[in-house]
This record gives C-alpha cells, structure tokens and sequence, in this order.
C-alpha cells in the first residue's frame, strides 16, 4: 500500500507542477493601431496583387502572438453609397471584399469597428464588412445594435474584447455606465480581458496626451486618461488605442499597460504618412495569466505609399513613444529603450 501511496503522490506532484507551469505561462498579445488596405472611393487607390505583400514584414510578429488585433479603418464592401461630403477633411474608405483575407493571413484575431469610418458606407458597409470579418473567423466589436463585445478561446485561454468610439453609431466610451456593463461581464466569463478605443484629436500636431476632454472637428473626442483608468479600474488587463493618426505614449497603470495611441499601421492610401505619420508601430506585449505587464517590444515600422508598413531598423517608432512617454508620464514606470524594449522600473 505504501508503494502505492508513494508512486500516486509522485504522480500527484509531477501534474500539479506541470499544471502550475502552465498557470504561470506568460500570454503574448500583439496590437496595431489603424488598418485601411486601399479605397475604391471617390477614386481607386488599391496595391497591387490585391495587397498580399502589405503585410508581408509584420505577419510574423502577429502570427507568434497568442492575440492579435487592431483597428479596421473604414469598410470592406464593394458597393453602397456614402453621405459624407468628401473635401480635404473628410473621407469615406471603401475596401474591396477582396482584400478581406489579407486580414487574416496577417494573424489578427479581433479587430475594432468603433471608429469614424465604420459607417463611411452606411448600415450596407458594416454588414458587409461583419460578413467579411465571420467568414474569416477575426472577432469584432464597437457598434451600437451590434454584439458589444466578443469572446474568443485560444490555447485554453478564454479572451475578452471590447471597443468603444466617439460617433453616434458606436459604443461610445463616453458612455461610462455601459462601459463598465461590458467590462464587468467580461471579467466574470474572461481570463483576460482586452479594450480597445478610437478616440483623441488628429494630426501630428496632436501627439501629446493632454489631461481633460478633447474636442476636434466640433466632437467630443473622450477624456482618454481618464477613460483608460476607468477601464482597468473596472477589471480590463490591456487597454490600447488609436485614432490621433500617430502614436502617443504609454503607461503602466495599475500593473496593466496602456498605449494611448497607435497611430497609423497599414494605410498605404488616404491617409497621410508624411513624417510621424507614417510612423507604424506594432506592439508585442508579455502579460502574466492575470494580464498584469511583464515586459514588451515595440516593433517600429515605416509606411510608405501604396506598399504598406515595413521594418524600420532605426526604430524611429519607438523612440517617438519614449520620447512621448517621458514628456506626459514623467514620474511614471514604464521605461522604453531605444531599440523598443519595455521594462518596468521598480517603485520605491
């Protein structure tokens, strides 16, 4: 019996250590900020070979990831029509559905709806583009009437994710008491649990993260850091945004990391990548099974017109996310070094 007892608490032993290593397992999520592979409107600007090399240099950094997501940046649809006046200040992209597997060849896993060219092409655009999105199996969330969060398991890791935006017609993230619905739902059936925004005043000029509400365009554009602890204080692991057209600092926060802004990442036509611009940055995040940070790299990439984002060795990218950091988080954490490494400084 003893032999017994002897060989069952070996046994024991060795799967509850193997249970525990994998309990500690560190998770890799991988972001970028907004994502337009090409418009048929008002004219054609598409790349070549239905944009199968826009990603070419970022896929294997996504695909390693346990997660990836994004931004999607307008529509995937091959008609319909927009009401948006088109001028210097305003457009409506129009991706055709062709291009929809780029998407998921690149490895992202979930992308964001909730941003000022969702609707670009009315309720036909984004059915369209949710069609596009199942077919591939890429989750997606953000607009109003429309599943407000998505769920995802991967690895035995149950993922949560949800988007918010500053127009009427999606899930607005001045909307805090239906923020907090979300994200509350989703840390009770999640292991992690994901929020994404579109939010901030655009233009390089607008690079720096400022305390209060910001207003662009005559709109509301969200109180981002206020918006962003709000979201890890009701239980979010990861929270990152885009919508400023270029990068903006991070934080840690909590233990839990927030990129403020992403900027551009594919946007080879429309949208202008001139100078920081067409700064790309990708971001490959360690976090622990409680989403607290663990470490980080920022992959800079440079976009260049009508090819899409490719690597940058002198990781212009993250230098300008350091430099960000430091000036609007001066007292804080997160230190970035020059190749795009992240570390956390002790606290004292």
């Amino acid at each position: 019996m003893k032999k017994y007892l002897f060989l069952l608490q070996i046994f024991l032993t060795a799967t509850l250590g193997i249970e525990a290593q994998q309990s500690a397992k560190n998770i890799t999520v991988a972001f970028t900020g907004d994502i337009m592979m090409g418009t048929t409107y008002p004219s054609v600007q598409l790349p070549s070979q239905e944009g199968r090399q826009l990603f070419v240099d970022a896929a294997p950094i996504l695909n390693r990831a346990d997660i990836a997501a994004g931004n999607l940046e307008g529509t995937l649809c091959d008609g319909g029509e927009t009401h948006k006046k088109i001028s210097k200040v305003c457009y409506a992209f129009r991706t055709p559905t062709s291009f929809a597997s780029r998407l998921s060849e690149a490895g992202f896993d979930f992308l964001s709806m909730a941003n000022n060219h969702a609707h670009d092409f009315g309720e036909v655009g984004i059915r369209s583009t949710m069609q596009c999105l199942d077919q591939l199996g890429i989750k997606y969330s953000g607009i109003k009437n429309y599943p407000d969060h998505a769920i995802l398991q991967k690895d035995s890791v149950t993922y949560g994710f949800c988007a918010f935006g500053h127009n009427d017609y999606t899930l607005r993230h001045q909307d805090l008491e239906s923020v907090r619905r979300i994200i509350t739902h989703l840390v009770n059936v999640c292991d992690i649990v994901i929020v994404s925004f579109h939010g901030g005043a655009e233009g390089a000029s607008k690079a720096r993260l400022p305390y209060g509400k910001e207003v662009f365009c005559g709109e509301d554009r969200g109180s981002l850091r206020s918006f962003a602890h709000f979201c890890i204080d009701a239980g979010a692991d990861v929270v990152f945004g885009h919508g400023p057209h270029v990068a903006r600092a991070m934080e840690v926060y909590k233990e839990h990391l927030i990129a403020y802004s992403l900027g551009n990442f594919c946007t080879p036509y429309g949208i202008s990548l001139s100078g920081i611009s067409g700064y790309a940055p990708l971001l490959e995040l360690q976090i622990d099974n409680e989403g607290r940070f663990q470490s980080e790299k920022i992959h800079s990439f440079i976009q260049h017109r009508g090819i899409g984002p490719r690597l940058d060795v002198n990781h212009s990218a993250a230098r300008e996310i350091r430099r960000l950091t430091q000036l609007d988080f001066p007292k804080g954490v997160l230190q970035i070094h020059a190749d795009g490494t992240l570390s956390k400084e002790p606290q004292h």
